[in-house]
């Protein structure tokens, strides 16, 4: 099963430091317009406070297809941001937040996920789901980026992935261990070159 997580970077800081009726416009807003870019048929299992949690059960995507919904998410997320500012202008904070906000979205192909239904809402239950979630808390000195976890990138090749990613030629490797589940590799691409590529 596909995990895909994106998750609003400076989800906290932002909460704290400004008016809670800007938050409260903000963030619903963000979260709805990620739920509405999803063209791949991801299913929404959760809407954690800064984040959707997506599964795709059936066929994986190719890797073009999950780059191409990636850079999607990311494009309308940051537009949204630009629409926000000006429509909540003279609101404290509201000129700050392509500034404040940044979207991660984590990428994670497992085997130990059981989908409960549970009332109208489908849980996400196993191991993999907790390393998803996990693979949010990393050494990634960024809060814009695709990160493709082992298990995930290995199905495609060096040449497919390359390929797929027409932003950046820089595919990184990284690793963090992570208490009781040990040390877990990943690759990431930054997303920040993506809106520069885009704007020119």
């Amino acid at each position: 099963m596909l995990i895909c997580i994106p998750d609003i970077s400076g989800f906290t800081k932002f909460m704290s430091e400004n008016d809670k009726g800007l938050s409260s416009k903000v963030i619903p807003s963000l979260l709805n317009d990620i739920i509405y870019s999803n063209e791949i048929g991801l299913k929404v299992s959760e809407i954690e406070g800064d984040a959707v949690l997506f599964f795709k059960q059936d066929e994986l995507p190719s890797i073009t297809e999950l780059m191409a919904q990636c850079s999607k998410f990311y494009l309308n997320f940051y537009a949204k941001l630009k629409v926000l500012g000006h429509r909540l202008e003279g609101i404290e904070g509201s000129d700050d937040l392509a500034k404040a906000l940044g979207l991660k979205i984590i990428c994670h192909l497992g085997t130990d996920i059981e989908a409960v239904t549970i009332g109208k809402h489908i849980k996400l239950m196993g191991e993999d789901v907790i390393i998803a979630h996990k693979l949010l808390k990393n050494n990634i000195e960024s809060d814009d980026y695709v990160l493709l976890s082992e298990s995930l990138y290995s199905k495609y090749s060096e040449q497919q992935l390359q390929e797929a990613i027409d932003w950046t030629n820089e595919i990184k490797d990284g690793d963090y261990e992570y208490e009781h589940i040990g040390i877990k590799h990943f690759k990431y691409i930054d997303l920040k070159s993506l809106r520069v590529k885009k704007a020119m």
